[in-house]
């Protein structure tokens, strides 16, 4: 049988849910103004039965079961922390330190800016057939192509200002082992520097994670590129395209899980720690605690009164 022309294939890959509807494995789409309309020409898709009916499934259906899991069970275990352990308190009278400079700050909150406009029109892509299609998707495309630009204006720079401080080290281990010290209400010096292992968790999975998520995002809005590797491989762009769709969505999956932690820490589970991300200080009560192992390096270097002083400004 005849192979398809390669823009047919990739409306087949019902990337873009508000225009072309999600379908079952080996069925057709129903766009009217799709080419593929019958199983017979799907099936002439090069590798279709190779592994092209596995990766419709894992689009179509299992990737809706996961992100629906990590939408409610993430919030739910968090509401359970905040009702039976509560939100760690700590005085915000004394001294105050600079940790965050102003560029910094700026920079950080252009990557919030960005998380803030992808990942919800992110579950609304996904969810295009439940919410029904057309215009209020493709908007949340649009939203969604912003929030990518925003992000790549800044992750190479705070990829850079934070790598050195982001290395593992020994102390991350006790701090994994005792979960940073928040499934107990009483206030304890944790092993922490300037951040802790968690922080350095979220900060390896959206910068780097965050960089594969642009590759591929970018391979699916274009969807037409050419590589002569490919041809060398004897493997489709469908091929690439295809693993691409399957890498954005993992990688989103677990930046998604990430980013409902990274705000739940911020505004909720220790009070008033937002703060620091607005004035650029932490309370040095918050710091003595929370990032123990900072907080007496600086102490020691005699870099806590000039850092004091920043934040009196």
């Amino acid at each position: 049988m005849k192979k398809l022309p390669l823009f047919s294939v990739i409306s087949f890959s019902l990337l873009y849910a508000g225009i072309v509807p999600l379908v079952e494995p080996n069925q057709a789409p129903e766009h009217p103004g799709s080419r593929l309309i019958s199983p017979e020409l799907i099936e002439a898709i090069p590798s279709w039965h190779k592994y092209g009916e596995l990766f419709l499934y894992l689009q179509t259906h299992w990737s809706k079961i996961l992100f629906l899991v990590v939408l409610i069970a993430v919030p739910a275990v968090f509401l359970l922390h905040y009702l039976i352990v509560g939100p760690k308190i700590f005085s915000h009278e004394g001294r105050k330190f600079l940790i965050f400079p102003t560029w910094q700050r700026i920079i950080h909150w252009i990557a919030a800016l960005a998380f803030i406009l992808l990942v919800p029109s992110g579950f609304f892509i996904i969810y295009a057939k439940f919410f029904g299609g057309g215009t209020p998707i493709r908007f949340m495309r649009y939203l969604h192509d912003i929030g990518a630009f925003l992000f790549a204006l800044v992750v190479i720079p705070m990829t850079v200002m934070w790598f050195k401080e982001m290395l593992p080290r020994l102390w991350d281990i006790k701090w994994m082992m005792i979960l940073g010290g928040y499934l107990v209400k009483r206030k304890q010096e944790i092993p922490a520097s300037k951040f802790n292992a968690g922080q350095k968790m979220w900060y390896w999975l959206a910068m780097f994670g965050g960089i594969v998520m642009i590759i591929t995002g970018v391979m699916m809005y274009f969807q037409d590129f050419d590589i002569a590797l490919l041809r060398k491989l004897n493997l489709y762009q469908i091929d690439l395209l295809r693993l691409a769709v399957i890498i954005h969505l993992t990688l989103a999956l677990f930046i998604v899980a990430f980013f409902f932690t990274h705000l739940y820490m911020s505004l909720f589970a220790i009070k008033g720690s937002i703060e620091s991300m607005i004035d650029g200080c932490k309370s040095e009560d918050e710091l003595k605690h929370l990032h123990s192992i900072y907080y007496k390096k600086i102490v020691k270097e005699g870099k806590d009164k000039e850092l004091a002083e920043k934040c009196k400004d």
